[in-house]
């Protein structure tokens, strides 16, 4: 049976499609298809994240006041943005993102901010940690053991504890809003990995920022992962890894035709299952674009 390649690297953007719907999984990260109109969030979003690690590495790295590390931050995050054409319903434009960014750092003024980058082993700054680290699992052409990678914005002390933190900008803000995090995996595995590293994390701050027409807003979560909970994830992880194997040799991908079909917003591949033969509309609206999760860099494939 000819068969795509099995990534020899998984992630939990990787896990959370598969697991969502592992048809989703395989259309995204096993055949690598994805929307040849990047929708706006991912791409602000991305640009946010940029500028608030750019203007943290001038003032806590390079010494710079906090109005020049705002006014680097902001550079670098317009500069991320490039010419990306935001649909006009949309309020994350360029200006507006931007205007986020300075909104956070009026919210968690640099130099006050209760949330400071950890000093690591070796004196480095707890800004942009990533790790890469085997599982107790074997690809399953290789032989070699598969490799989990993730990258978390900040790993910082706050108020007697020591967290990771992750920046995230949202449509809108509520009750509801800090509970989500609880169980997410992408934080579990991020306290599981920095442990590998050898930092011991309590928990996660994640800190969002709405983003309106008219104004700002924001909220701040701490979401705290024992042991217990860590052990428990990474038996799952092992299991839907294995189940995602199985689905690469029999190379059949499971179809979850319920509620996943309208999270966030709506599944992408909504049109591609509903048609019998999807070939054509894959190639006339997406696009093979294979995402590097070490690299973080996205390179474009030929058609299959």
């Amino acid at each position: 049976m000819s068969r795509p390649p099995f990534p020899s690297v998984i992630d939990s953007s990787m896990m959370a499609a598969f697991k969502s719907c592992p048809q989703k999984g395989y259309l995204e990260f096993i055949e690598h298809w994805k929307m040849r109109d990047q929708s706006v969030h991912p791409h602000a979003g991305g640009a946010y994240a940029h500028g608030i690690e750019k203007a943290r590495v001038a003032y806590y790295i390079d010494g710079l006041d906090a109005q020049t590390a705002i006014a680097l931050g902001v550079g670098a995050l317009l500069e991320f943005y490039g010419d990306f054409q935001c649909p006009p319903e949309s309020p994350k434009s360029a200006e507006r993102t931007a205007g986020a960014l300075e909104y956070y750092f009026s919210q968690y003024r640099l130099g006050e901010d209760k949330a400071i980058p950890m000093i690591l082993p070796g004196g480095k700054r707890g800004i942009e940690f990533s790790f890469l680290e085997p599982l107790d699992i074997v690809h399953p052409v290789t032989g070699d053991p598969l490799l989990y990678s993730g990258r978390m914005d900040m790993m910082c002390s706050y108020e007697g504890m020591h967290l990771g933190e992750d920046d995230k900008t949202t449509s809108q803000l509520g009750a509801s809003w800090p509970r989500q995090w609880d169980l997410r995996s992408q934080f579990t595995g991020y306290v599981w990995g920095a442990g590998r590293a050898g930092i011991k994390l309590d928990g996660f701050l994640v800190r969002g920022v709405s983003i309106l027409k008219t104004k700002y807003d924001t909220l701040q979560a701490i979401t705290y992962r024992p042991a217990w909970l860590i052990e428990r994830w990474y038996e799952q992880l092992n299991k839907d890894i294995e189940r995602m194997i199985q689905c690469w040799e029999s190379g059949y991908w499971d179809f979850n035709l319920d509620h996943a079909c309208a999270e966030y917003g709506g599944c992408p591949f909504k049109s591609v299952c509903q048609m019998r033969d999807p070939a054509a509309l894959l190639n006339q609206q997406f696009q093979r674009r294979k995402w590097d999760p070490v690299l973080r860099t996205e390179t474009v494939l030929e058609a299959s």
